[in-house]
């Protein structure tokens, strides 16, 4: 086991499934040392989160629904005591109909709820839990290359992302005089539950391994790693950027 978040309590918000970046994340975490919290949303989710919260040696498994303020309250109630230095936010939602119709046909409810869940969430966890971070610490959220390049079918869930990336920039400024920080990693395309609901997913994964400097695709555990870099005290100079994890494929051209 390494030491790199020896001590260190670290909240993942996000976990689905083995095949999840945060469930990659989370055994980073453990790797390092850190005493792991994870959050489910819903009764639906609780059982199996907390079979994952096993495998990973998680101490705690806590219900939170990021769409409703008073759980974050109840969230941040039940984490006092905790000494919390790393926060994972990896949630994002859009309808499938909004993902794979062209943008301009966006609902006006699908792209409220896109931007609620994927954006809104991580302020509001900000504002709720970096009151338990007195000694400073980290804040760390997901998001993809379609935050500023067009991606076709991934149309309103761009948008999002580039809103959740202006968003880590505004918290930062505002977290930072605590000792703070805030990033992003911006992860290449890896098979989750969540990109098989983009249509054409696996010409996206062939494209990128045909074009990207490296000639492959991302694999979950640099992005955890890179998670573990900027939660540690290695990443303490490094706050309000977009790490990209995603094999070089944001510098090129054609």
């Amino acid at each position: 086991m390494g030491s790199l978040l020896e001590g260190k309590t670290a909240l993942i918000l996000g976990i689905a499934n083995r095949w999840s970046l945060a469930y990659a994340i989370g055994e980073s975490f453990r790797r390092e040392g850190a005493r792991l919290i994870l959050t489910y949303q819903g009764e639906r989710q609780r059982q199996s989160v907390e079979e994952l919260a096993k495998e990973l040696g998680a101490g705690r498994t806590l219900a939170c629904d990021v769409s409703q303020d008073e759980q974050l309250v109840r969230l941040a109630e039940e984490l006092q005591g905790e000494d919390l230095r790393a926060v994972i936010h990896s949630i994002a939602f859009a309808e499938r109909q909004d993902l794979s119709r062209p943008f301009h046909q966006t609902s006006r409810s699908g792209f409220l709820l896109a931007q609620d869940i994927s954006v809104y969430s991580l302020v509001s966890l900000a504002r709720a839990l970096s009151p338990l971070m007195p000694s400073g610490g980290s804040i760390t959220t997901l998001t993809y290359l379609g935050s500023n390049r067009v991606i076709p079918n991934y149309n309103v869930m761009g948008v999002a992302k580039a809103a959740l990336e202006s968003a880590v920039r505004y918290l930062a400024s505002d977290l930072g005089p605590q000792g703070i920080r805030v990033n992003a990693i911006s992860a290449g395309p890896v098979k989750t539950a969540s990109a098989r609901a983009i249509k054409d997913f696996t010409s996206v994964l062939d494209f990128v391994a045909g074009r990207a400097p490296l000639r492959r695709n991302t694999d979950p555990a640099e992005v955890a790693d890179a998670a573990v870099f900027l939660a540690s005290d290695l990443g303490r100079g490094v706050t309000g950027n977009v790490l990209y994890v995603d094999a070089g494929f944001q510098i090129m051209g054609l």
